[in-house]
């Protein structure tokens, strides 16, 4: 039986078919983090909420390692299925898992020296004290989310991405319960705080780790036979690695740029309302970016099996409608935001001045909004024609080298909002790069298939 996604459908159906559940998924999943925001800010109070924002970069570790073998663990199933390679698949299968332990193992570690990268990001006082609860119990469960990511990634790879939608769907109503329980101790329990919003978050994963195994278990191209008797050796848990570590440089340097954003915001707006400010509006901005996030999973997986069946004209197509649909939904998603960003700001807190600094942020911000979106599915595409390495180069330059730069010499003559400036002239100069990046590859493929 062969394991691809069936080439002969229209790239407009399959993309749907995976990018709809994932994106429904990602909506769970940010109105999760929405309620975790909405218990700190106004059941903890406006330290715990900028803990939790000065902890975000720190937490991107995690995302970065569980995402980085989630991303590698995808596009290599999916070339393994477009091969129609299914001993191969199963071997990844293993390698991934046995990654994935590793690293949740390694992560846990880790917890020691987080009060040092707590003090590094600028934490201080009482937010230092709500961010090291917050985040010292998330490394502690970092295993769960390293699980999820690779079984996730190896639905993805077979054109299920249901299962995991279904899991963050699940995720969110178990936070809105599990939230009141520990934050404020209803119930009966201890008020917890901002360990509350942690533990709440590892049982989830927990869970969820339960439940995907079921779905993997049961996916159609698993074989158990095949899956006891696959090894993974070092070639291919070094081919895991190949593909997973720049994808985990990248989603690591986009927590360097947020440290970056940290650090001057705290150099320009001192105090705790700006830098909670800046924490409620990148919910928001999740929350716009919602609709599009799915075509991402659906251009790595559908390039990367077109890549393994050799069908290099599909992945120019599956770039085009994903490029198509996601610019249109991100710009009308900005036009309905722009009137309501008071409103959404008040939703995580109540203090004037934290949602009147969100406002600055998100007027300026929302012009960048569209690069996202061009930037997540270059990259997509490229890892899964096994060119990654390219999401670390553009990461480094976006996250961390020209922001450090543009934003000392803006902030110095417009304060504040030469931060915000700064990241939509540097969002849109690594977009205009991204696409010459991708073009060449593009034609360097279809030069070679037609020699």
């Amino acid at each position: 039986m062969s394991g691809q996604v069936h080439m002969e459908k229209p790239v407009g159906h399959i993309v749907r078919e995976l990018a709809v559940p994932a994106s429904t998924g990602l909506l769970f999943n940010t109105l999760y983090n929405v309620v975790d925001t909405y218990f700190a800010g106004r059941q903890v109070g406006t330290a715990a909420l900028s803990g939790i924002t000065i902890a975000f970069p720190i937490y991107f570790i995690v995302t970065a390692v569980s995402g980085g073998l989630g991303s590698g663990t995808t596009a290599l199933c999916s070339i393994a299925l477009g091969k129609d390679d299914r001993t191969k698949f199963h071997h990844f299968a293993v390698g991934s898992l046995l990654l994935s332990l590793a690293a949740g193992v390694l992560l846990a570690c880790m917890v020691p020296l987080l009060r040092f990268l707590m003090l590094l990001a600028g934490a201080e006082g009482q937010s230092l004290v709500e961010g090291l609860k917050y985040i010292d119990v998330i490394f502690f469960g970092a295993v769960f989310f390293c699980l999820n990511a690779v079984m996730n990634g190896f639905l993805n790879s077979q054109g299920d991405s249901r299962s995991y939608r279904n899991f963050l769907i699940l995720g969110f109503f178990l936070n809105v319960l599990l939230d009141p329980l520990f934050v404020m101790g209803w119930g009966g329990l201890p008020r917890l705080g901002a360990v509350g919003v942690a533990l709440s978050t590892v049982l989830i994963q927990a869970s969820g780790s339960i439940y995907l195994a079921f779905r993997c278990i049961h996916s159609k191209n698993f074989d158990r036979l095949l899956f006891l008797k696959a090894r993974a050796s070092l070639r291919e848990l070094g081919e895991l690695l190949r593909q997973g570590v720049p994808a985990m440089l990248n989603i690591g340097t986009t927590a360097l740029g947020i440290f970056v954003i940290n650090y001057f915001i705290l150099k320009l707006a001192p105090g705790s309302q700006t830098i909670a400010a800046y924490g409620a509006a990148m919910r928001v901005e999740q929350l716009a970016l919602i609709p599009t996030m799915g075509l991402n999973t659906a251009a790595l997986a559908i390039c990367g099996q077109s890549f393994g069946a050799g069908r290099m004209d599909r992945i120019h197509k599956v770039v085009q409608h994903t490029l198509v649909w996601g610019v249109s939904m991100i710009s009308i998603g900005g036009i309905i935001i722009y009137p309501l960003v008071s409103f959404l700001l008040g939703l995580f807190s109540s203090d004037k001045a934290v949602i009147a600094a969100g406002v600055q942020y998100l007027h300026i911000e929302l012009f960048a909004f569209p690069t996202y979106v061009i930037l997540g599915i270059l990259v997509s595409a490229l890892q899964g024609i096994k060119k990654p390495d390219f999401a670390v180069y553009i990461g480094l330059y976006r996250q961390i080298c020209m922001p450090w730069f543009l934003f000392t010499i803006l902030g110095r003559y417009m304060g504040i909002s030469g931060v915000y400036v700064g990241i939509v002239v540097v969002n849109w100069s690594a977009v205009l790069i991204a696409c010459l990046y991708y073009r060449s590859v593009i034609s360097h493929l279809a030069g070679l298939q037609k020699s």
